[in-house]
């Protein structure tokens, strides 16, 4: 049965634990009342938190949060506790990667190391989820946070790996729109080119276990009305539930629009590492934390009752 709420997602992960977190730059109000919300909803968390020990401990008292279940690492320097908290997750001592109070680049950079860092997949891409007001069911979003100005053969991965997560979310042939400005294909935009270009080899079998189609425009993707006025005959059209964005300009535009305007709620994380990674944004508040780390404890393990 797919999981069409995050509702279900957080009960489903309760099921998944306990788990053990590293957070980098941990000396963050937002993270830490991340993880009183994970704690009151059952969720169970131990591990690291890397940063200022002094500001780490003042955010505490102050919230009145708990640290019995964490071991505080004072390292103030940014770098340094990347490379810290990437260490422990790389020596098996945490399950989950997250950014606290630095920058994305800072910590993916150290991830992204090819000697010390994550990797596990040909590449690493984020996925977000998103539950939005007035739909009925999650939409999934790729990738907005890791890959600049992916290729056609990044984009391929960026797929692959959007369509895995929405398979652990129980859909069995999710149906994705590469999105572009508009369904025609036009040599001045490039985005066009590629979206053919993938929804050919997806035809030809280079992914599989979804509906592949674009260039598609993001009105005829998930409005059914707007691809019948518009006389688009697609599987997809008006029924995406997974969209890949041109690049991580528009889909961190996209997601900010999202959240901002329609007030919808989401989670997501990098994945295609050896371990989940959290790149919220410094911005973000405790809630879409709390759903990130859900997400990441719901996937990155399968149940207790399937492992016995």
């Amino acid at each position: 049965m797919a999981v069409e709420s995050f509702a279900q997602m957080v009960e489903l992960a309760r099921n998944r634990g306990p788990k053990r977190v590293a957070v980098a730059a941990a000396h963050d109000p937002e993270v830490l009342l991340s993880f009183e919300e994970a704690r009151k909803a059952g969720l169970e968390i131990s591990g690291y938190l890397v940063g200022d020990a002094h500001a780490i401990e003042a955010i505490a008292r102050q919230e009145g949060i708990s640290l019995a279940d964490f071991e505080v690492i004072h390292e103030p320097e940014p770098t340094k506790a990347a490379r810290t908290v990437v260490l422990l997750a790389r020596e098996g001592k945490a399950d989950i990667v997250i950014k606290g109070q630095l920058k994305t680049a800072e910590l993916l950079s150290v991830a992204l190391n090819r000697e010390i860092g994550l990797r596990d997949k040909t590449l690493m891409t984020h996925v977000g989820i998103f539950e939005i007001p007035g739909m009925h069911k999650l939409i999934y979003i790729s990738d907005s946070g890791v890959v600049p100005y992916p290729d056609v053969y990044q984009k391929l991965e960026i797929i692959r790996n959007a369509v895995e997560v929405a398979h652990r979310f129980g859909l069995e042939m999710p149906k994705v729109a590469i999105l572009a400005a508009t369904e025609a294909v036009h040599p001045k935009i490039p985005a066009s080119i590629d979206a053919l270009a993938l929804a050919k080899m997806a035809e030809q079998g280079w992914i599989e276990g979804a509906i592949v189609d674009g260039p598609m425009a993001l009105d005829t993707a998930i409005s059914e009305y707007s691809a019948r006025v518009k006389g688009i005959k697609s599987p997809v059209a008006g029924q995406a539930d997974i969209l890949i964005v041109p690049n991580v300009e528009a889909g961190n535009i996209m997601a900010k629009g999202i959240l901002y305007f329609a007030r919808a709620r989401m989670a997501g994380h990098v994945v295609g590492a050896k371990v989940p990674i959290l790149i919220n944004s410094r911005a973000d508040e405790a809630e879409t934390r709390f759903l990130s780390l859900a997400m990441a404890i719901y996937l990155s393990t399968e149940p207790a009752t399937q492992s016995k």
